[in-house]
């Protein structure tokens, strides 16, 4: 029977960027996969002549700033994870309608393609593929990100061997909330309940991942299955991912533990991140005997696959043409061979023949177990495999690497903001390389992140103390300014933290400025401007005159006005602003001749004057205005005294 994958049609010619060229380098030649944003496409950077992978955003969501900016975001966030299990970007650009990352090209295969053709792995097979998965999204969890869209279409098997995360376009900062308009991001079956149920998403997420992909891997199947997307997602709400033990039984308990602890429904119960779910791991793997991981599932389901719910799908390609005797093959042939994880071929049958003596069986027994047993060697025999330490202690190193069979080589250190202290940051050869039994393996300890002194600038200028603080790799932070008896006014009186203190690289210092020996502001309003700059240059002030006057109640040429106000405190040479007097204000004085005495009073004061009366003898009885010390229609200073004359 034909292989359902021989039948599919490449549509890669009726793709109208095939061929092109985007931003005058990026030769498209196939395409490779067809996501929910996204079309990826191998192409030729013809500036550095290498293969790579295009991600190209469909031109459609192009127009949309929100998927553009997520689109961006994926491009920052994979450039920030340095680690050799993250599939590396390497540019970002637009050409036309075209948003595309420009990322490392992965000859091989996708995880869903092995359990596509192989159903269930050997334990041994799917622990070597959750490793160096778990020690990627360990670096992206410890640099503060969550994936978020864990599944096997984006783990990369290379030709080479090597595993690789991709498609962190889901990608977001670990405090950030992931649901805002009610829209769950993700591949149903691998969501965690939280994202389905609240939208939110931390490291735990991508253990919950994790773990269904372990199971599928035991199983070849999915945990939860349902007519409908919305019936899987209400299992994963509702129902415990099941053991695989329960689908492939003969499975070890400790697998079925592995399992069972990064699917809890509760995230409290899970490991708390990647690099904790990767220790459980390898302690499991301890645990278990090579029969229990070469274990070969009995019956190997096969996978229930079809991409209804997923955001991805992987266009089939067409399998390799086994070469012709004598023919040679060429590169292509290389790039397109999809898995190392190939079932070998069954040997053909062989017919039975007598042997023609005890003696000959023996002999070509021996000579047959002895030939193996040298291939054996000289090709497997003599080498072995770095075991994975990532964020173990250089102690349990040690100790992995003697159970291994390996020495340990020389230790280097380094720092490192998102590795914890005293724990491996990496090691060389690489964990999963090919080694020679009895090699040394170095290991790289992480110092921790990179911590500077803070240095002493009590007592220099501010703008001196801040270049200081720069260039030992600190930030100045916020400026407080206090008074101080010793220290001159503008220059520093301490830092928080204080001098010495060692900080990481990049940490604010906030700084405490002297504003002088403190002054009491005296009070000059109603001096003279000489008066006025003596009394407050004698106090340790600066005096500046105000551009402007003002009426006031104080005569023309007098201090109206200061600022700071009289008794405020302040820093020795400090500047007072005075405002200067232009006078009263001139007002028009009503005429009362001839009006009683009481009227003309109300008449004056509400105009804003002061009155007093002059009776003499003659005007002890009278209660009639004869004369006003200002006549009417005349201006006096408003707030003067007007005196009447009453008869």
């Amino acid at each position: 029977m034909v292989p359902r994958r021989l039948t599919c049609v490449d549509t890669t010619l009726q793709d109208p960027l095939v061929g092109q060229v985007l931003d005058g380098r990026y030769r498209v030649d196939a395409r490779i996969a067809v996501g929910g944003m996204a079309t990826v496409y191998r192409a030729v950077d013809t500036r550095l002549d290498r293969v790579l992978a295009l991600k190209v955003m469909h031109p459609a969501l192009a127009a949309d700033a929100s998927f553009v900016e997520r689109f961006i975001r994926e491009a920052k966030s994979v450039a920030r994870l340095a680690h050799p299990n993250v599939v590396q970007v390497f540019d970002q650009g637009t050409d036309r309608s075209y948003v595309y990352l420009a990322m490392e090209y992965i000859a091989g295969c996708t995880l869903r393609d092995v359990l596509r053709e192989r159903g269930a792995l050997q334990p041994r097979a799917a622990l070597d593929i959750l490793e160096p998965v778990l020690a990627a999204l360990g670096a992206a969890h410890r640099a503060g990100f969550v994936h978020r869209d864990m599944k096997p279409e984006n783990v990369l098997i290379g030709d080479d061997g090597r595993v690789k995360v991709a498609d962190f376009g889901l990608v977001r900062a670990v405090d950030t909330v992931t649901n805002t308009t009610g829209a769950v991001l993700g591949t149903v079956s691998y969501l965690a309940p939280e994202q389905i149920e609240h939208g939110t998403a931390d490291p735990r997420v991508d253990v919950y991942a994790c773990g269904v992909v372990l199971y599928e891997m035991l199983s070849g199947a999915k945990p939860h299955h349902g007519d409908s997307p919305a019936q899987v997602l209400y299992r994963h709400l509702n129902e415990d991912v099941p053991p695989p033990s329960a689908a492939v039984p003969g499975l070890a308990m400790e697998l079925d533990e592995l399992v069972t602890a990064a699917t809890a429904r509760n995230p409290e119960l899970r490991p708390h991140d990647a690099v904790a779910l990767l220790g459980q791991v390898l302690d499991a793997r301890s645990a278990l005997t090579a029969e229990q991981l070469d274990a070969v599932p009995p019956g190997a389901l096969a996978s229930d696959h079809d991409n209804a719910e997923d955001r991805t799908s992987v266009i089939p390609r067409l399998l390799p043409v086994r070469p012709a005797r004598g023919d040679h093959g060429d590169s292509e042939a290389a790039l397109n061979r999809t898995s190392l994880l190939q079932t070998p071929p069954p040997e053909p049958a062989g017919r039975s023949r007598r042997p023609r003596g005890v003696l000959a069986l023996v002999l070509a027994a021996l000579v047959v177990f002895g030939v193996g047993a040298g291939v054996w060697y000289i090709n497997s025999g003599q080498f072995t495999k770095v075991p994975p330490l990532l964020a173990k202690t250089e102690a349990e190193a040690r100790a992995r690497l003697k159970r291994a069979g390996l020495e340990t080589g020389p230790v280097r250190h380094t720092y490192s903001d998102t590795v914890k202290r005293g724990t491996v940051i990496g090691t060389d050869p690489q964990a999963g390389a090919r080694i020679r039994s009895h090699d040394s393996v170095t290991l790289t300890i992480s110092d921790g992140p990179e911590t500077v002194q803070v240095p002493d600038v009590k007592g220099d200028p501010l703008a001196r103390a801040q270049e200081r603080l720069k260039k030992a790799g600190l930030v100045p932070g916020m400026v407080t300014q206090t008074f101080s008896e010793d220290v001159p006014k503008g220059s520093v009186i301490g830092t928080d933290p204080v001098a010495g203190t060692r900080r990481h690289g990049g940490s604010a210092i906030a700084l405490t400025v002297s504003q002088g020996r403190r002054v009491e502001v005296p009070e000059v309003t109603g001096s003279s401007i000489d008066d006025a700059t003596e009394e407050l240059q004698g106090a340790g002030l600066k005096v500046r005159i105000a551009d402007t006057q003002v009426t006031s109640e104080f005569d023309a040429g007098q201090v109206a006005r200061q600022s700071p106000e009289p008794r405020k405190q302040v820093g020795e040479g400090d500047t007072v602003t005075l405002t200067i007097s232009k006078g009263r204000e001139q007002v028009e004085v009503p005429d009362v001749v001839g009006d009683n005495v009481d009227d003309a009073r109300k008449t004056l004061e509400a105009a804003g004057f002061q009155v007093e009366e002059d009776r003499g003898l003659l005007g002890l009885f009278g209660d009639t205005v004869k004369h006003q010390s200002v006549k009417g229609g005349q201006k006096a200073p408003k707030g003067s005294t007007i005196t009447l004359k009453i008869r």
